[in-house]
């Protein structure tokens, strides 16, 4: 494909996912139709859609208004190109320039930092001056973070074996077993590294998180809200830590058996009738559903997804799921709450209002990672009474 027949591919895929399609459906059903794009097309079309799912607000400014073909109007400008160079008209490419087409200046800070207008205060004040920097980074590409295995090898150990398939990592500051890949992530999938449990997928900030936590042989930990089981493998790389793992939507859960197999790690995973026969715990992990404010760079749909009264919903969601873990947490355990979120409607606000309704219960550790620090947004608090 040319460069402009990819630009046109890629308006053709916005304008899906505009009308409501889910962006990876969008790009699958645009790769089954297109058996003539190679790999090479697939990922550069991929790049344009999240590039300007990401910037949508100000790509839209830039293009003239939120189309699929004035988003990539948008998107060629601010790269500083003449969109007039791609937009020829000619066979798969697309039709010229008109005056239609031309650019906008920006309505707001908000608009030119891609924050919904709504968020924008709410963005403000949680992260202060590194607000407009935040925002700056949710409208690049994220990096690529791995987490060495340390139940199979130290960091080390996982940079010499990623080296030998042609991955290059190096350390990220985040923690000890956080590799930031620096070349060859696409060929993670297929390295003997990862096919045999020395590296996983993981965020820097997510392995932090995990990393906080005083991890002792003998302890029993739950990882409440589990998911797809990433914090769980993490937990269970510790050696002598008892690991379960539990998620109101088991299905969520379907691949961790096999993950933690392969990782070489034991996570048990329990029903919901299980958890209460379990308890109590030594440390109970609340990874709480969240508005992804930190990983928008990975998601960016969810940014635009958004709204007021979701947020407000996801309030009361991570309020009720902090005090229903804090009944599975022993005497002198701690209960741990996390999200992937910055914003302080969901971590400090959250909470605070937790130690106000229960004042047996204090806080021993408050942290957060910002994308800021080259890693998604994070959140994490340790409680005990």
């Amino acid at each position: 494909m040319t460069p402009a027949a990819r630009v046109q591919a890629s308006i053709e895929i916005l304008d899906d996912i505009l009308a409501g399609a889910p962006v990876e459906k969008a790009l699958t059903g645009w790769a089954r139709r297109s058996r003539f794009a190679g790999s090479k097309d697939r990922a550069a079309v991929r790049d344009y859609v999240f590039e300007a799912l990401r910037c949508k607000r100000s790509f839209s400014a830039l293009g003239g208004a939120e189309t699929g073909r004035r988003l990539m109007i948008g998107s060629i400008r601010s790269n500083g190109i003449d969109p007039e160079t791609l937009f020829t008209g000619e066979r798969y490419t697309p039709e010229p320039l008109t005056a239609a087409d031309a650019p906008r200046a920006f309505g707001s800070d908000a608009e030119r930092c891609d924050i919904p207008e709504w968020l924008w205060p709410r963005f403000q004040t949680s992260l202060g001056d590194q607000a407009e920097a935040a925002a700056k980074v949710l409208q690049t590409r994220a990096p690529v973070h791995l987490r060495a295995n340390i139940a199979k090898t130290d960091r080390a150990g996982a940079i010499a074996a990623l080296s030998t398939d042609g991955v290059s990592a190096q350390g990220h500051p985040a923690c000890e077993t956080a590799l930031e890949v620096t070349e060859g992530a696409r060929k993670i999938a297929q390295s003997r590294a990862y096919s045999e449990g020395l590296v996983e997928l993981q965020d820097a900030a997510s392995q932090a998180v995990v990393a906080a936590l005083d991890l002792q042989p003998g302890l029993r930990v739950l990882d409440y809200c589990a998911g797809g089981g990433g914090k769980s493998l993490a937990l269970a790389a510790h050696s002598g830590v008892e690991v379960f793992a539990y998620d109101v939507n088991a299905g969520r859960m379907r691949d961790l058996p096999t993950r933690a197999k392969r990782a070489g790690v034991g996570v048990t995973c329990l029903q919901p009738e299980d958890v209460a026969r379990q308890a109590p715990f030594d440390i109970v992990l609340t990874d709480a559903p969240c508005s992804g404010s930190g990983s928008w760079r990975r998601a960016p749909a969810g940014k635009w997804a958004l709204s007021e009264e979701g947020l407000n919903a996801l309030n009361v969601l991570q309020s009720d799921i902090l005090n229903s873990a804090a009944q599975l947490v022993g005497p002198g355990g701690i209960l741990a709450y996390a999200t992937c979120s910055m914003l302080d409607d969901e971590n400090g606000e959250i909470v605070d209002g937790f130690l106000k309704l229960n004042p047996d219960w204090t806080e021993t550790l408050r942290k957060s990672w910002l994308v800021t620090h080259g890693a998604d947004g994070f959140f994490t608090s340790h409680l005990t009474r």
